[in-house]
């Protein structure tokens, strides 16, 4: 029996309490930040990597070092001391957990929605969302998808696999990422036949989508924001990001929730 490309085992379901667990997990001197800081830079971004393209075009202009990675990753370093000002998250569990570390400034905000959507190369067509349906579809391969214990898209992927009864099938035929960019990393080259990714990493990546999963069959996919210092140009970007609804609409984002 196949078994996911993973080194730690799988539960059958996650549970937001293991958020707590997985940090505590992960502290310590792992923790330590590896990401590209420039000592000078204006404002230090930190940003789930699902927002790259986007949030490139939008910190165009502005003094500001973008750094990318799982929102997992991200909010634990943050936790441990890295020097963000702003933290950008495709996870409200994470954020919440943040928040709890007592290392915002300011409530988090929401910023933009997304879609789960099955990718493949181009040409792939449409496949439907079933057991037969996806297998026919990898053949011999294995489904990309980021890694539920840590990468958001991979925990909302696990939920609507779950729901439309389609995890017992596919658990053994996984190849886990992580982060979401690394899923479709492996689409795009054609080293699977499928992953599961959000609708906003298909725009304009060379990758067609198969199929978007139900909107009810996962927890409500939202990216919220944060001030991490309480310098004024944290703020400004955060204030500008914000007001950015157009640029992150071209790239299949959705518009955030307003209450």
């Amino acid at each position: 029996m196949h078994r996911p490309v993973h080194s730690k085992p799988m539960m059958g379901r996650l549970i937001l309490s293991d958020i707590t667990r997985r940090a505590a997990l992960a502290s310590g001197a792992a923790l330590a930040f590896t990401g590209p800081v420039l000592a000078n830079a204006q404002v230090s971004v930190f940003a789930a990597a699902s927002l790259k393209p986007a949030l490139d075009e939008i910190a165009a202009g502005w003094d500001v070092t973008l750094s990318y990675a799982g929102s997992g990753t991200l909010a634990r370093q943050v936790a441990a001391g890295a020097p963000a000002d702003v933290v950008l998250l495709a996870a409200t569990d994470w954020m919440n957990w943040l928040a709890g570390q007592n290392v915002l400034v300011g409530d988090p905000v929401p910023v933009a929605g997304n879609r789960l959507v099955l990718v493949g190369p181009a040409g792939v067509g449409r496949v439907m969302l079933s057991g037969r349906g996806i297998s026919a579809a990898l053949g011999p391969g294995r489904l990309a998808m980021g890694d539920p214990m840590s990468v958001p898209a991979g925990r909302y992927a696990q939920q609507a696999l779950e729901t439309l009864g389609l995890w017992t099938g596919l658990s053994d035929r996984l190849l886990l990422t992580t982060d979401v960019r690394a899923a479709l990393a492996y689409v795009a080259r054609g080293d699977v036949p499928l992953g599961v990714v959000y609708k906003s990493d298909a725009v304009g990546t060379g990758v067609e989508v198969a199929a978007t999963f139900p909107a009810d069959s996962h927890a409500p996919i939202l990216y919220l924001a944060a001030c991490v210092t309480a310098r004024p140009e944290a703020a400004e970007f955060l204030s500008h990001l914000r007001a950015s609804g157009d640029i992150l609409a071209a790239y299949g984002f959705t518009a955030a929730p307003t209450e």
